[in-house]
């Protein structure tokens, strides 16, 4: 038993390093990595037996909550605020006309009954957090379209849940009355923001408070409170998914000690659960039943990449001020990836009759989306001309330890001309004897602070202080309009 546990550990490691590197030729080539990794589960099932499709939806769902916290976290408010509406346009509207289309022609492709068929159109309906920002993230795509596609799969994922639960509840209890799913969408969606915003400003304010031995304890509460509120929202039958990622949005755009440390763990650990969900879906399916579906899964994917989801996004952006060309470029964007495989569990747990034919289509309709459209969004963007400029970010360059037990901290400030100190020499601020500017980030390069250096706009500056005087530092950048300024200060 000790030989086989260390074979399979060692076949793990294998498996992690393999993936970790795989995803350099994914970035080369703009497919999303989670082709590769289902890739490798579905090798591994040769030598493997594997089909639990229960444990696979438990570690799909964990896996989900940690990708949308990080997504949320790492959403900008600033940048989210002005598309929000056409965002939660294309999360709902958009997401229930893919719906209905897909359903249709699955009715059409696959032969089954129209209740069986609009669950498979909601299985599908919805963008994936995952793929979406594993793509997008390295593209100099315009940030207003990339903001949009961001928040649309952030948000998306609670509708594409509400619609194949209810529509499971649908063909299992043909009777139940239309307005109860009404309901039950408001109440799911409503107190799930609840949740997510009251669980969000606790887990701020506890974390800035409490005084934990070991700074690597800070992420691991703040994936603890992502958790508890993905089941708190799951007690109560509300949307723990929107929970989550509305929570991960209150983190990321509050004033939050050890700021950057949560963020890089989180982000490791986004990757950590991917890897593991993608080899695990990979491993529940079997190649060979795949080759039964081939044509019908081809199909679908054509329909729902040409067809249902443009008309989605043209007809929920009809009021917006999208171009055409922009509208074109969301409409391809809409990658597939975790959320359709793993929502796919569901009519296989529930045992309906066609459980096995739509996780083997829908398998098939991911890796089609993921191959095709996520390796042409980037030339689609450059041929209709929405690359946008380069260096618009401000990317940091050097990495600060966290202090741990000591009472001082680092501070990673964004210079705005609102700042007092825009344009002053560092020697006539007036820093008190224990603050420091350690370093200054400017167009890509470190400046090294002297008593003469120009605090400049747009500079990313490092500030050295302790936390006792964290307010006092904080007023040194702080703006005429009080808390206009403090959006750009982060401790780490």
């Amino acid at each position: 038993m000790t030989h086989l546990a260390d074979q399979i550990i060692l076949l793990l490691a294998a498996l992690l390093l393999i993936a970790v590197l795989s995803t350099k030729f994914s970035t080369r080539f703009g497919m999303p990595a989670l082709v590769l990794f289902i890739a490798a589960g579905m090798i591994l099932s040769h030598f493997i037996y594997f089909n639990n499709a229960s444990l696979t939806q438990i570690a799909g769902i964990f896996a989900l909550v940690v990708i949308l916290f990080e997504g949320g976290m790492q959403t900008s408010m600033k940048d989210i605020r002005p598309i929000m509406k056409p965002a939660l346009s294309l999360a709902t509207l958009g997401v229930l006309l893919t719906t209905v289309i897909v359903g249709i022609a699955a009715r059409l492709v696959l032969g089954v009954p129209w209740a069986e068929s609009f669950l498979f159109g909601a299985i599908v309906g919805s963008t994936d957090a995952a793929a979406v920002f594993s793509v997008l993230g390295g593209k100099n795509i315009e940030k207003r379209l990339t903001s949009t596609l961001e928040a649309e799969s952030g948000s998306n994922d609670p509708m594409a849940v509400f619609l194949t639960v209810s529509l499971i509840e649908w063909v299992q209890h043909p009777g139940m009355a239309v307005w109860s799913l009404v309901l039950a969408f408001f109440w799911e969606m409503g107190v799930g923001l609840l949740i997510g915003i009251v669980v969000g400003k606790l887990a701020v304010y506890l974390i800035n408070r409490i005084n934990l031995d070991s700074t690597g304890l800070y992420p691991v509460m703040a994936v603890g409170f992502a958790v508890l509120t993905y089941g708190v929202s799951a007690m109560v039958h509300s949307s723990g998914l929107l929970a989550v990622y509305v929570m991960g949005l209150v983190l990321g755009n509050s004033e939050l000690m050890y700021h950057r440390t949560i963020m890089n763990f989180n982000h490791g650990f986004a990757w950590m659960m991917q890897i593991a969900m993608f080899i695990l879906l990979g491993l529940l399916v079997f190649p060979q039943e795949l080759a039964a579906v081939a044509w019908q899964g081809l199909l679908l994917s054509v329909i729902l990449m040409i067809i249902a989801r443009p008309l989605g996004v043209f007809i929920s952006l009809l009021f917006s001020r999208f171009s055409f060309r922009e509208k074109t470029l969301i409409s391809w964007a809409g990658l597939k990836g975790a959320v359709p495989i793993v929502l796919a569990t569901y009519p296989l747990l529930a045992g309906l009759p066609q459980g096995r034919l739509f996780f083997n289509v829908v398998f098939f309709v991911v890796l089609t989306s993921a191959v095709i459209q996520g390796t042409t969004i980037s030339p689609l963007a450059s041929r209709l001309r929405l690359v946008g400029r380069e260096g618009e970010a401000q990317p940091s360059l050097m990495e600060l330890v966290a202090l741990g037990k000591t009472d001082s901290e680092f501070n990673h400030i964004g210079i705005n001309p609102q700042m007092p100190v825009a344009g002053m020499q560092i020697a006539d601020i007036g820093l008190p004897d224990d603050i420091l500017f350690t370093a200054i980030i400017r167009n890509k390069s470190i400046v090294t602070p002297h008593g003469s250096t120009v605090i400049e706009p747009g500079d990313t500056v490092y500030v050295l202080s302790p936390k006792s005087k964290r307010e006092e530092m904080r007023a040194i950048f702080r703006s005429g309009k009080g808390k206009a300024a403090e959006a750009d200060i982060t401790s780490i």
